[in-house]
């Protein structure tokens, strides 16, 4: 079997209304689609991290500089693939979109693989040590509005994805710190003996504000505080590790092993958020999960996108060994978006219907089970929303 053909489809849509986190504001939802095609008819489909222009920038890693480099070969060879392209790219980017961009060629041959050896990628990695997941939902984001807008939105919200059956919500803060507090203990009470909140930054603060909003959430008693601080700077995510009761998450804006053995060396994370669809798809996912779990650090995915990369993710979380085992291990759980996402809700033939799992299973969604990925895109959605 040889590939014949690499494509990236970009789709975009108007949201219904703007919204925005910690770095900006944006109205439009963008999805990466990656087609690997073979001469044996067999195609595979991944996603690559990264909205808008980054898509853009993306698309043309993917099929000016990546498929010269491998059509022609052999789509089961991944790991002789992957280290091929990496080797190829490493003096011209060891991170950012050069892996965003590899990493959906990667599971793109994955899905292939699985579908070639007419198993579900959870059995390619060894086996599913669970058949279904938790899921958490997460919304709450932010608005050209007032405080006072905000607080009474996030308190409603809040409420509302714990309604839906999700077993825990997360919100965004980036207002500035005393305000972020009081979106913070807004969120605390409505959610209060109903389930679990945690806190996602995107790395807006100083460590010094961090530290400030970071000791309100150990008041509250907060599961995490995602990106507290900017991705480089690795000692402040140390001292708010040792200074802080609150679990200190982060690392989907890390990229590939090197980069990974430094943040879990350096000890600054109490949960680990790999993002498959950038670090370096699912080859390099897996060595990651590896390193994590040998510095003893819990794994909670970063999922963000479409269907293809919320299919990704639950093979990888169905996979997943149990840290530590026992009779009641610690569980990961699947990141869901609440806001608006076509790309994720209609892009499939089949739709996963995640909210719908939610609500009837008691806040868990199943691990597709057909080969490869074990979901199709429909041909027609992606003609009327293809951008690019």
């Amino acid at each position: 079997m040889k590939i014949t053909e690499i494509q990236s489809h970009i789709l975009q849509y108007d949201l219904p209304e703007e919204l925005g986190y910690s770095q900006q504001y944006y109205a439009q939802r963008t999805a990466h689609l990656v087609e690997v095609s073979t001469d044996e008819g067999i195609t595979g489909w991944g996603e690559c991290f990264g909205p808008g222009p980054i898509a853009v920038a993306n698309k043309g890693i993917v099929e000016g500089v990546i498929a010269p480099m491998i059509v022609g070969m052999d789509p089961i060879e991944r790991d002789v693939i992957w280290h091929k392209v990496y080797n190829l790219m490493r003096d011209h980017g060891q991170k950012g979109m050069p892996m965003q961009s590899l990493s959906g060629v990667d599971i793109a041959l994955w899905d292939i693989a699985g579908k070639f050896m007419g198993q579900p990628i959870y059995n390619l990695l060894g086996g599913a040590h669970r058949r279904c997941v938790p899921a958490y939902g997460y919304g709450m984001m932010l608005k050209r509005e007032s405080l006072a807008d905000h607080v009474a939105r996030f308190a409603d919200e809040a409420s509302a994805i714990l309604g839906m059956g999700f077993k825990a919500t997360k919100m965004k803060t980036g207002l500035g710190p005393i305000a972020d507090i009081q979106l913070c203990k807004t969120v605390a009470k409505a959610v209060e003996g109903k389930g679990l909140f945690m806190v996602d930054a995107n790395h807006c603060y100083t460590t010094s504000d961090a530290f400030y909003v970071g000791r309100a959430l150990d008041e509250m008693g907060a599961y995490w505080f995602e990106e507290p601080v900017a991705p480089e700077d690795l000692s402040g995510y140390r001292e708010l590790r040792a200074g802080l009761k609150t679990n200190i998450s982060g690392g989907e804006a890390e990229f590939g092993r090197w980069g990974w053995r430094n943040i879990l060396e350096n000890r600054g994370l109490d949960i680990a958020q790999p993002e498959v669809c950038a670090l370096g798809g699912i080859t390099e996912y897996q060595r990651v999960l590896a390193l994590c779990h040998a510095h003893f650090t819990p794994v909670i995915n970063h999922v963000w996108g479409s269907a293809i990369a919320v299919a990704t993710n639950l093979h990888l979380l169905a996979a997943m060994p149990p840290l530590p085992g026992g009779l009641n291990p610690w569980e990961p759980m699947l990141e869901f978006d609440t806001t608006h996402n076509s790309f994720r809700d209609d892009l499939l033939t089949e739709p996963l219907n995640i909210q719908d799992q939610v609500a009837n299973n008691r806040g868990r969604v199943n691990i597709p089970n057909g080969p490869g990925l074990g979901v199709e895109p429909d041909r027609d959605f992606i003609k009327a929303f293809k951008f690019l």
